[in-house]
């Protein structure tokens, strides 16, 4: 195509102002801050994921990144405050699969659907489950089936802590209770660490949760790990054994972190978070972070997080049944 000096002049002035105009544009959709909400508290493993990701996902995908901690009712608070929020991509939900897969199963009505109020973006890491016990349990005791016959002997002792009742590691404890035929009372808390707190303090005899809340507790000598939840042992625990391994059946269990923003988000927007995550997860100071709390680092196409949600949610239904655990919304 021939082009006279004035039609390239025309057309060069038209694309400036074409320019222009798409910078305008792009710089009024431009995220200033973007918020990543968890519902737990700070210094987990679901805050520290969040933490280390936010750091990586400034200035491209938004200006600044920042941590909202909205705790409570086991992480439904933070879930429900997301769904409220503009599907711009300014506002993120990272949450632990049991608020998505398990509440359903437990909870008559919750405050969110994990389908229809959610965009999935991408998967966060993967981790596995430790079941601990602090002071209050003697030194003799080395392994979960040595803890169980102590709280036989012992039923006053019978208690756990977890995160959050109706998260897999409250069912993990309630199983490992009902299994053994022993009364394991449980003891919710807004997130692992303070039950750490309280397990450290002699408060309560035992803990559950994510293998690295519980480890970065390990140098104060005064906690030790009975058993861990995978299908093989932790690389971040080697030497503790898996429940399979000390005899305990179907008691494999992991989970993920992962997340989302609203419902109706644009695709563009969703694929655009998405790879930023992908960058995020693949860069060593991410991986290095979340290996530092016993995390996996795991990415995903958001249709893979679709399926995976849905898998998960029908795998629980005859868990919850056997434990017959239920809550009130």
């Amino acid at each position: 195509m021939n082009f006279t000096r004035r039609s390239l002049l025309q057309t060069t002035g038209a694309s400036a102002l074409l320019a222009s105009i798409g910078q305008q544009a792009f710089a009024q959709t431009t995220i200033e801050t973007a918020r990543i909400i968890t519902g737990f508290a700070a210094g987990g493993t679901s805050d520290t994921t969040c933490r280390r990701l936010a750091t990586k996902l400034a200035p491209d995908y938004a200006k600044t990144v920042v941590v909202e901690n909205r705790t409570g009712a086991g992480g439904q608070i933070a879930v429900t405050y997301v769904k409220s929020q503009p599907a711009d991509g300014a506002t993120i939900l990272q949450t632990p699969t049991s608020i998505l897969t398990i509440y359903p199963h437990i909870y008559k009505k919750l405050p969110y659907d994990p389908v229809t109020d959610l965009s999935p973006v991408s998967l966060a890491c993967i981790f596995d489950f430790g079941f601990a016990v602090g002071p209050a349990v003697p030194t003799s005791v080395k392994t979960v089936p040595e803890f169980l016959e102590w709280v036989k002997a012992n039923p006053a002792g019978g208690n756990f802590g977890s995160p959050a009742a109706g998260s897999t590691p409250h069912f993990i404890g309630a199983l490992l209770g009902k299994n053994a035929g022993v009364d394991l009372k449980h003891a919710a808390y807004r997130g692992t660490q303070p039950a750490m707190l309280d397990l450290l303090g002699g408060n309560i005899s035992a803990v559950s949760g994510p293998i690295g809340d519980i480890t970065q507790h390990l140098p104060t000598g005064k906690i030790r790990i009975l058993g861990v939840s995978g299908t093989k042992r932790s690389s971040f625990a080697p030497d503790v054994p898996t429940f399979g391994e000390q005899g305990l059946k179907d008691m494999a269990f992991s989970e993920w972190f992962a997340f989302f923003l609203p419902a109706k988000a644009a695709p563009e927007t969703v694929n655009r978070l998405n790879a930023a995550m992908k960058s995020a997860l693949a860069t060593k100071e991410v991986i290095d972070g979340l290996h530092g709390f016993g995390l996996e680092p795991m990415w995903s196409s958001p249709t893979e997080l679709a399926e995976l949600l849905k898998k998960d949610t029908a795998m629980w239904a005859p868990i919850v049944k056997k434990i017959g655990f239920t809550a009130e919304a």
